[in-house]
């Protein structure tokens, strides 16, 4: 499997604390044993279980020995859901918070007789999609390990929208997995295996049939214990299916599923929240509603990584600032001459770039104020 974007964002620091400093690391140590005991005491579910690790350990202040570490499983217009070694709990947003500011997958800290968030914990990966005119990226899922991007061996089959998933996923800091559906109903099944596996270096691709048990089983290497996988598509590929298939049997609310159009391979959408699904395996799935449009922002790095053939050309350019069309000494023009890069992937390459540069906030004003357009990212 490639391996993931190493995570670069801050971690969270202790507030300002007022006792004396030679003290604050034997308070952080218990507070930390605290967290120690409840992983390893067996009468209970594991924070580890859950998908609780020394990265989010490693965020405890002094303050937060009583609050209760609970990961979002739910997320509705107006209410949150938790789960946390006592079990499920309905949870208690703070003043002026609302549920748009958390995604499932999120740890927070919670009171635990009220029920009342207290913070939210720095995530390690987070998925997230600006939608058509929004201006605040709209959160996917978050702390999530592996991205299982399903499509199906038809006419939902498109390797632009496929890139657009992976470029999330880059820059998400997730590992993308191409999942293969409806196999037995085309000519050619390695046909459709072998565009997707060109699409990314080192892109692991399965074949599979979401109703079958052996599904879970090819999967089982992404989903073991403590681990998160979340499901992308469009409607009426097998996400919902798929999701029913790893939780297995004791699963109490199974996803609704539904057929495709025989037209067009397009689906109903079925799933219309995101919600935390225990696997048989030990692990957890997120599934999210369908998606057919996906707008591209601030996914420089993911770009990057995926048309990867191209990014490394770029510094042997002649100029620095080239655009890859007309320039003496470009090295991607003379790949293309040479046969050596594919010219729809370098056509595909320039519309992506052109759409994240466009839509990418930039910081402008005096106080640093974002707004859409302009330059964005270097690439």
């Amino acid at each position: 499997m490639p391996s993931c974007r190493p995570y670069s964002r801050a971690i969270a620091r202790p507030r300002s604390w007022s006792a004396s400093p030679s003290i604050l690391p034997g308070i952080l140590s218990n507070v930390r044993d605290a967290v120690v005991k409840a992983v390893t005491d067996h009468s209970t579910p594991s924070l580890a279980s859950l998908g609780w690790t020394e990265f989010f350990g490693d965020q405890l202040e002094p303050g937060d020995a009583n609050f209760v570490p609970t990961r979002i499983a739910t997320v509705h217009r107006d209410r949150l859901t938790g789960l946390s070694q006592a079990g499920p709990v309905d949870l208690t947003l703070p003043a002026q918070a609302n549920t748009g500011d958390y995604a499932v997958g999120d740890w927070v800290l919670v009171d635990g007789h009220e029920h009342l968030v207290q913070r939210r914990l720095t995530r390690k990966t987070v998925l997230e999609r600006r939608t058509q005119g929004g201006r605040v990226p709209q959160l996917a899922a978050a702390n999530v390990d592996t991205l299982f991007i399903v499509t199906s061996c038809n006419a939902d089959f498109n390797p632009a929208r496929l890139e657009r998933y992976l470029a999330l996923a880059n820059e998400a800091g997730t590992t993308p997995v191409i999942l293969l559906t409806k196999a037995d109903t085309a000519e050619d099944a390695e046909a459709y295996e072998r565009q997707a596996a060109a699409l990314q270096r080192g892109l692991p691709v399965v074949m599979l049939n979401p109703r079958t048990s052996d599904a879970a089983t090819v999967l089982a290497a992404w989903c073991g214990a403590g681990q998160t996988v979340a499901l992308i598509g469009s409607s009426g590929v097998g996400k919902s299916t798929l999701v029913n298939t790893l939780a297995g049997s004791a699963q109490q609310s199974p996803q609704q599923t539904g057929g495709i159009r025989e037209h067009d391979s397009k689906g109903r959408h079925t799933t219309t929240s995101r919600s935390l699904h225990s696997i048989a395996g030990g692990g957890w799935v997120i599934d999210t509603p369908g998606m057919r449009t996906l707008q591209v922002s601030d996914v420089g790095y993911g770009i990057d990584t995926l048309f990867a053939e191209i990014t490394e050309l770029a510094p042997l350019c002649k100029f620095r600032d080239c655009t890859h069309v007309h320039e003496p000494g470009c090295a991607v023009q003379a790949a293309l001459k040479a046969g050596t890069l594919d010219p729809e992937r370098l056509a595909r390459w320039r519309k992506l770039s052109d759409e994240n540069q466009n839509n990418t906030p930039v910081q402008s004003g005096p106080r640093g104020a974002k707004s859409p357009g302009g330059r964005g990212k270097r690439r």
